[in-house]
């Protein structure tokens, strides 16, 4: 099954890809690797806004960050020409978990990425990561998620 496929069995339909909010580009090449800027968690279009061990659970912390993992493939597609095919790993994710200073599940709520991005892209996708906790991300977003892709 292609990437694509795999896209479509999930029932997801990649948005356009988001401009940046400052002075920055939203991916970068060198050679075969692309280094895609953070994005931060969004819902019905919207900032998606909280601080984990606050006043958002765990769970939703999850589907914030799947939804972040759905704007980076979108966003990893454009740097690839308009072709996912052309992905060859997903080499590292790291996740900034907007969080109080005892919430511990930071890793848990990058788990929304992470699996998502396993399941469309499988061995392809197996892939490197951190997740932190920090005292605020931009806009008040509960999740921000960058990511390192090694493409053809």
């Amino acid at each position: 099954m292609s990437f694509y496929e795999k896209i479509k069995a999930l029932n997801i339909e990649l948005p356009a890809v988001a401009a940046p909010a400052a002075a920055y580009v939203m991916f970068a090449q060198t050679g075969n690797t692309v280094f895609l800027s953070g994005h931060i968690a969004k819902k019905d279009g919207q900032v998606w806004v909280g601080q984990l061990g606050r006043n958002i659970s765990t769970e939703e912390g999850k589907l914030a960050a799947r939804a972040v993992a759905i704007d980076l493939i979108a966003t990893l597609q454009s740097a690839c020409g308009g072709d996912l095919n052309r992905v060859k790993r997903i080499v590292k994710v790291m996740s900034l978990v907007n969080s109080t200073p005892d919430y511990t599940e930071q890793h848990l709520v990058t788990n929304g990425a992470s699996e998502l991005i396993g399941a469309i892209f499988g061995e392809q996708g197996k892939h490197a990561r951190s997740a932190f906790g920090v005292a605020q991300i931009p806009l008040g977003a509960c999740v921000e998620i960058e990511l390192i892709a090694e493409i053809a």
